[in-house]
């Protein structure tokens, strides 16, 4: 269907010579901004869907000298107590030592250190007051405080957000920048075959006629950039996913690239890319050419 013969010799001029590594640009650009797009939306659900009914209780340090003041023990009798609780369980030394590691290094001794002490909450949040739970806290244990971890999560929420949208002006950029390409490239093709146009047009050709050459001309080198840029944007996506991979096996603590696990139908729509690179192309050549033969005597 692509190589359907056309009456025009468009294929002989170079006025779309370049048209389909624009096209394969643009697709791979936009292809890499979708799949950014994708993948920033479900590691932000994977953590929203994570922290789901946990919450961190912080109490205030031991008391100088290490004595034990009894306000885990206290605070862990109110939380178990409390309908909708489903856990409570505090964090020892060691699992606060990792927590710090990042910052403190991996020798830290916690017991010499003035930090919180925390317990580990599986609430239910159907079942369970939150703020009312918060100030029986404070009120049993001065200094102490609920986080539900909700005010880190908004906040990067909003940065995923300002993402998607950075993302989606990319993609209108580059589709924009794509329909001037194609007007240029089919602009040129009319001059190049203007006297051949200008026969056909004298002799009775319908406009319609004349614009079909044109578009279906666009249409294949669009389909056939976008396909070369949906190639290239599927490589870096796999390396890009590979890396992340690989760094994670060294060590979780070191990913700095998010798992690529957005579900495959998602991932599908990145093939529509090229089929819609050359729709594009078809409707703008067609749109260009109407307008210049409607200009024509």
């Amino acid at each position: 269907m692509l190589r359907r013969r056309l009456d025009l010799p468009l294929d002989r001029d170079g006025s779309g010579r370049f048209l389909p590594w624009i096209v394969a640009l643009m697709v791979y650009l936009s292809s890499l901004a979708l799949a950014g797009t994708l993948v920033v939306r479900d590691v932000l659900e994977r953590w929203d869907q994570g922290l789901q009914g946990t919450v961190t209780v912080e109490l205030p340090a031991k008391p100088a000298g290490g004595k034990d003041d009894g306000a885990v023990e206290l605070a862990l009798k109110l939380l178990r107590a409390t309908p909708g609780v489903l856990s409570a369980e505090p964090l020892d030394a060691k699992r606060t030592a990792q927590l710090l590691a990042p910052w403190l290094g991996a020798d830290v001794d916690v017991a010499e250190l003035p930090v919180p002490r925390l317990i580990d909450l599986r609430v239910d949040p159907a079942r369970v007051d939150l703020p009312a739970l918060a100030q029986r806290i404070k009120t049993a244990i001065p200094g102490a405080a609920l986080d539900d971890h909700r005010r880190w999560l908004d906040r990067v929420l909003r940065t995923g957000l300002a993402l998607q949208a950075v993302a989606f002006a990319i993609v209108v950029l580059v589709g924009a920048a794509a329909v001037l390409a194609v007007v240029f490239a089919t602009r040129t093709g009319l001059a190049v075959h203007h006297a051949v146009v200008e026969v056909l047009h004298l002799i009775g050709a319908r406009d319609g006629y004349i614009a079909r050459q044109f578009e279906w001309h666009a249409l294949r080198l669009g389909i056939e950039g976008g396909i070369a840029g949906l190639v290239l944007a599927v490589l870096t996506v796999a390396g890009v996913a590979g890396a992340a991979e690989r760094v994670g096996a060294i060590d979780d603590a070191m990913r700095l690239l998010p798992l690529v696990e957005a579900p495959l139908y998602e991932w599908a729509l990145l093939l529509l890319l090229p089929v819609a690179a050359g729709l594009i192309a078809m409707l703008t050549a067609r749109i260009t050419v109407l307008r210049a033969l409607a200009r024509m005597p």
